[in-house]
């Protein structure tokens, strides 16, 4: 980054632009489509324990979204801040709300700040775990809605860093144009389909931060 280069312009500032994007479209929905909130409003209903429900989405939600219709009907909806080809942002945006409705599940606030960056870190799937030892957080530990209050806002930025920083070198790619190749939140797309395996991980992911609240 130059002097006169604004942290946004860097290839890992793109990734988290792209990222706050989806995460604001997930928080207040598309036309025809549940927010977050929705969502786990959805999937709370019965009788079934927390963590049967939240295995419930995770199962279910690529069954749901993970359609070259579904796909492209939600790209058609985007426009981004940055250049991203429209599949990886329509992906992009599943895998996001995805993530939110199970922290809305757990009982936390999405719209803190300090909620949204482990939302973030959810996508990197198992290397959440180096992202939050580095930068500073205990794994392994309870980290539940107190613990997440008292977060510090150095350590929200460390984080954040880490994460665009993880995204790009993951695939040691140099910017954001082959951001089909770059953002590992799906493995990619093939055939207009969502990569179950990688869904899975990021899931299970998500219900250990949120719901369990222990990065594991």
């Amino acid at each position: 980054m130059t002097a006169e280069e604004p942290p946004e312009a860097t290839p890992q500032g793109k990734v988290l632009t792209a990222l706050n994007w989806a995460y604001e479209k997930t928080l207040m929905g598309f036309p025809g489509l549940d927010s977050a909130e929705e969502m786990a409003s959805e999937y709370t209903r019965g009788t079934d324990t927390l963590n049967e429900q939240v295995n419930s989405l995770i199962r279910w939600q690529v069954t749901k979204a993970g359609t070259s219709g579904f796909l492209s009907g939600l790209g058609g909806l985007i426009v981004l801040p940055v250049t991203i080809p429209a599949n990886v942002a329509s992906v992009m945006y599943v895998q996001v709300r995805m993530i939110a409705a199970i922290a809305i599940m757990g009982g936390h606030n999405v719209k803190d700040d300090r909620v949204r960056s482990l939302v973030y870190a959810c996508l990197t799937g198992n290397a959440i775990k180096d992202i939050l030892k580095d930068a500073g957080l205990v794994v392994g530990m309870k980290i539940g809605a107190k613990a997440i209050e008292n977060i510090a806002g150095k350590t929200i930025v460390a984080i954040n860093q880490k994460i665009g920083f993880r995204l790009l070198t993951k695939f040691g790619e140099k910017g954001v144009v082959n951001m089909g190749k770059m953002v590992p939140i799906l493995g990619g797309i093939i055939g207009g389909t969502i990569d179950a395996s990688t869904t899975n991980i990021i899931g299970n992911v998500a219900r250990n931060t949120f719901i369990d609240g222990v990065v594991k």
